[in-house]
């Protein structure tokens, strides 16, 4: 009996010495479970290695236009040399915008969008829910030197009631643009101020027989924001800018706007714009402006890379912001950002940030205005140490930092296409000599109520 108990006894050591190595190593196993999750990103699409590499597909939607895709292909080659186990898919053309509508609309985006070009609108986009907060993630990053991110912005991003969605990448500015070589050939005044700017149209509409100005009536956005922001900057400041953007009753039949658009009318009036310019699209305009069937044409900093192939070869590109203000005032401007951004429902956020935050730097930045002539948003790069960088560049970025030649206005986030779009058919039928200044601004007001009642 005695050893039947001391029998059993060693039974029972046993197997409870059996089950406490059993857990041991199932405990084992959790801790390094636990380890390898925490590692990974647990995104669906992005699933990061053991070791905490971001990996998986990243897909980005960016548009071509002026500045081409060759600063683009930079990046994204040396991104994937940085990220070997991501796999970047690329979705780029001039048409992209209208080609991924249908991805965007059915909730399956690209992970990250560069938003610019015809059929984009940041605005649209972040009332429809479709990008990423980014407001609490943007105090985080920071650029190679240890300086944040957020205190490097030459314009801080687009906010909306507060937050923030989108990261400014381009600074951009439309401006007025003049071939240099051949105002200094025949003597035609560069114009400082609205009234100089009349001067100099009817100088050259008298010795040359043209209509001085061109712009994109197909796009009426060009001169709205190619001439009108300024404009409106000079005379009422940002909060006028803030007001007019965001349709705030009362601004557009305020005394200021229709001071302002009495110029435009005046420019109609006295013969100065193009009056073809309903049927020109907007290559066609900056085409007849690089022939001298026009002195000016109001683009941002695309231009010359743009018609880099159709630029005459003793055409020297002079560069102004628009001169819509009174004498006596410094030039206007009104940055025009363009941003990237992570889709809300992005499949790889991970590796989207970690994108992202490879963009911004100030190396990509120089390379950026060698490859595309125009600014990335970044303070602190010396444009002057590239031979690569074109010298109206230079000059431009000399004179939008020096604050006794140009002001700078800004504006709290881009106009939505819904208020845009009827304000800009407006523009046009005043451009057109159909409708008055008065008539402009009352239907600018009736597009603003009713965008306000959506």
């Amino acid at each position: 009996m005695r050893d039947l108990l001391r029998g059993r006894l060693l039974l029972l050591l046993a197997a409870v010495l059996l089950i406490g190595l059993l857990a041991a190593c199932s405990s084992d196993e959790g801790a390094s479970g636990d380890g390898a999750d925490n590692a990974d990103t647990g995104t669906e699409g992005g699933e990061s290695s053991g070791d905490g590499e971001i990996s998986g597909e990243l897909e980005i939607q960016y548009f071509v236009g002026g500045y081409g895709d060759s600063w683009w292909k930079e990046v994204i080659a040396d991104f994937q040399e940085e990220y070997p186990d991501v796999t970047v898919t690329e979705h780029a053309g001039p048409n992209i915008n209208d080609e991924m509508r249908t991805r965007w609309v059915s909730n399956n985006p690209p992970d990250v969008v560069y938003i610019d070009g015809a059929g984009s609108s940041e605005t649209q986009m972040v009332e429809d829910g479709q990008l990423m907060n980014l407001t609490d993630w943007l105090a985080e990053i920071e650029l190679e030197d240890g300086e944040k991110l957020a205190d490097s912005f030459i314009v801080e991003p687009a906010t909306y009631d507060g937050e923030i969605y989108s990261l400014p990448l381009v600074f951009d500015t439309w401006g007025t643009w003049y071939d240099r070589a051949w105002f200094e050939e025949e003597g035609f005044e560069v114009p400082t101020d609205f009234d100089s700017f009349m001067s100099s149209m009817e100088e050259i509409k008298e010795a040359e027989g043209i209509e001085p100005f061109v712009t994109s009536g197909q796009h009426p956005y060009y001169f709205l924001r190619g001439m009108l922001y300024p404009a409106f900057g000079a005379a009422g400041g940002d909060e006028l800018l803030n007001d007019l953007i965001t349709g705030a009753e009362g601004a557009w039949t305020s005394d200021v706007v229709l001071e302002t658009m009495k110029k435009v009318e005046t420019m109609q009036q006295e013969g100065m714009i193009d009056s073809g310019l309903g049927s020109l699209n907007h290559t066609q305009s900056q085409m007849n402006f690089l022939l001298h069937d026009n002195a000016f044409v109001p683009v941002g900093f695309w231009l010359p890379n743009e018609m880099a192939n159709d630029t005459p070869e003793d055409f020297e590109y002079g560069f102004i912001p628009s001169p819509m203000q009174d004498a006596g005032e410094p030039y206007a401007i009104v940055p025009d950002l363009r941003p990237l951004a992570i889709a809300e429902q992005a499949e790889n956020p991970e590796a989207a940030k970690a994108f992202v935050e490879f963009v911004f730097s100030r190396d990509y930045a120089l390379s950026f205005s060698e490859h595309t002539g125009a600014i990335m948003n970044l303070t602190e790069v010396d444009l002057t140490q590239s031979d690569n960088v074109p010298a109206y560049l230079v000059e431009a970025n000399e004179m939008i930092n020096d604050p006794e030649q140009v002001q700078i206005y800004h504006k709290p986030h881009p106009m939505s296409a819904d208020l845009e779009t009827p304000v800009g058919d407006a523009l046009m039928s005043l451009m057109l000599g159909n409708m008055t200044a008065e008539e402009f601004v009352e239907a600018a007001e009736q597009a603003a109520a009713d965008y306000r009642d959506q």
